[in-house]
């Protein structure tokens, strides 16, 4: 199932459902908000890790065997299709830093996983794919969208028509993941070193970006003329002046 960890300023949204190499089911999909916004309203933590709870074994994707149900199942399938569209969305639309830990397989909605992520650390034996091509099934377009914002539309109609498995250091290559490490540590260090502001309006603007902003409006610069009147800014700028006297 899933479980939510903290240690220190950090949570770790964990799958553990060993047994079926961590194939996300209904239950896990809807489980998934929730835990998440758990972390996102503790005050204490300032990143959020995607990762799974047995070293080696990252996600299999959605659970086969559910979908072969909703074959027949109708309410079972839009259910299944309704939680899974709101977990890709919390993950994709999280405030505070996301980052993805993967030690395993990545295969099909569990890549899904980790392109909603906003980094993607993984460990050299890691292996990734988007094979609904090797089932009959289609792709979601939310996944599909943040797949190509990731790696342009010519390698995201590789890896989907081919359903072909490649390593980290492919995956590195073509900007499906941002970092080849043993563990997501560094990275988490020196995110919680940072700036909670910062993230956060970082996050926003990336977001819109992406969206297709390109300009400067009344919203964009009232984020940034905010920044001056924050406390973190006070703060920060104090301790600069201190460390370089």
């Amino acid at each position: 199932m899933l479980r939510l960890d903290k240690e220190g300023a950090i949570a770790r949204l964990m799958i553990d459902r060993p047994e079926r190499h961590n194939a996300m089911n209904l239950a896990m999909w809807q489980a998934l908000p929730d835990l998440l916004a758990q972390a996102v309203d503790d005050a204490d933590v300032r990143a959020i890790v995607l990762t799974s709870a047995t070293p080696g074994l990252f996600c299999a994707g959605a659970d086969i065997a559910e979908m072969l149900a909703a074959r027949e199942d109708l309410a079972l399938r839009a259910a299944t299709q309704s939680a899974i569209n709101a977990a890709q969305s919390a993950l994709a639309q999280c405030p505070k830093p996301l980052v993805a830990m993967i030690d395993g397989d990545a295969i099909g909605g569990g890549c899904g996983l980790i392109l909603a992520c906003h980094m993607r650390v993984a460990t050299a034996r890691a292996r990734f794919g988007i094979t609904p091509a090797r089932l009959g099934l289609a792709y979601p377009l939310h996944d599909t969208g943040l797949l190509v914002d990731l790696v342009g539309p010519g390698q995201a109609r590789r890896l989907m028509l081919t359903g072909q498995l490649v390593g980290a250091e492919e995956a590195l290559r073509i900007g499906l993941i941002e970092e080849i490490a043993e563990s997501a540590h560094e990275a988490l260090r020196a995110i919680t070193a940072n700036s909670a502001f910062t993230h956060a309006a970082t996050l926003h603007t990336i977001a819109r970006v992406i969206a297709g902003q390109r300009q400067e409006d009344e919203a964009s610069l009232a984020l940034f003329a905010s920044a001056f009147d924050g406390t973190d800014f006070a703060a920060r700028a104090e301790a600069f002046f201190k460390r370089k006297n």
